[in-house]
């Protein structure tokens, strides 16, 4: 994003704690202070947006639909978009039901799962990844099918971990403009072309969710999965956050919202995060109901 060193998170982060763990509450306080007195500012603000603009102007736009509109003057402003019309609506659902059925019919035998979601920007030579293979092989082992996203990165490491250990290894794939590729560990691979769908099988399909590192999209499926544990539209299951100096970070905030009165502390589940992906995998077991983990049958697994 532009000059990032000029106006980042990491570079206020680097100058605030000079290069110091900060573990203690009073040393992170003091760095969060020095951090939000340089980006409270009208400046950080226009940098961020400025970058921001140049980059979608490079990405390119996706057309906004609109109703039909009789005015004269319309013509030039809807330009870039599309008319909406109950024929493409009709359309439209009919994709999304079809889409729900290839879901249900690929995965409705499955499970019991966990789904792990992760980040799609990690390598192979990355701790996290190795951390989402440990996950995974921990998961194939106890006896539960392994369900991601289906990409690369966290993805690929938690369905490369499973398939290693002998397990079962599921990826529910997006298409995306940038073709994302199916990871090569994965026993069956679903695609979505709808987020949405997709997202429902991820969860619908999962007596738990373990979530290691990642970007917007993984704090989309977090909060997914959290609200919908929140309002008992599923669960009660387990949510595990793997990375603890990658969450802290968030748990904090999550904190300072339950001060603020938005939610209380016994809604969320977040207070365990845990770098072990043995730990990770018995917090999940430890808090399922006895008729779920009757259904595991642990394997032996096989040596890498």
């Amino acid at each position: 994003m532009g000059n990032r060193t000029a106006f980042s998170y990491t570079h206020f982060w680097e100058v605030a704690s000079k290069g110091a763990a900060l573990n203690s509450p009073e040393d992170r306080n003091q760095a969060f202070s020095f951090i939000r007195e340089h980006t409270d500012t009208a400046s950080f603000a226009d940098k961020w947006e400025s970058a921001w603009r140049t980059h979608w102007k490079k990405t390119g736009f996706t057309p906004y639909e609109l109703p039909p509109s009789d005015s004269p003057t319309a013509s030039e402003r809807e330009f870039l978009m599309e008319t909406r019309t109950l024929d493409g609506e009709r359309g439209r659902l009919t994709r999304i039901m079809s889409e729900f059925e290839h879901g249900f019919r690929s995965l409705h035998q499955l499970g019991p799962a966990v789904t792990v979601f992760g980040s799609a920007r990690f390598k192979p030579d990355h701790p996290y990844y190795e951390l989402g293979r440990l996950v995974g092989r921990k998961l194939a082992e106890s006896g539960f099918a392994v369900l991601t996203g289906g990409g690369p990165g966290i993805m690929e490491a938690a369905n490369r971990g499973a398939h290693e250990a002998g397990g079962q290894s599921y990826g529910l794939n997006i298409v995306l403009p940038h073709e994302q590729k199916p990871n090569p560990y994965v026993e069956q691979s679903v695609e979505f072309h709808y987020f949405f769908v997709r997202k429902v099988m991820l969860v619908k399909y999962s007596c738990a969710y373990i979530v290691l590192p990642g970007g917007l999209g993984t704090l989309d499926e977090l909060f997914e999965a959290a609200t919908l544990l929140q309002c008992g539209k599923v669960g009660p299951f387990p949510l595990v956050l793997v990375g603890h100096e990658f969450w802290r970070g968030m748990r904090d905030f999550l904190l300072f919202m339950v001060e603020q009165g938005v939610f209380g502390t016994e809604e969320v589940g977040f207070a365990r995060i845990t770098d072990s992906a043995d730990e990770a995998v018995k917090l999940v077991i430890r808090s399922l109901p006895s008729a779920i983990k009757d259904r595991l049958h642990p394997i032996q697994a096989r040596a890498i």
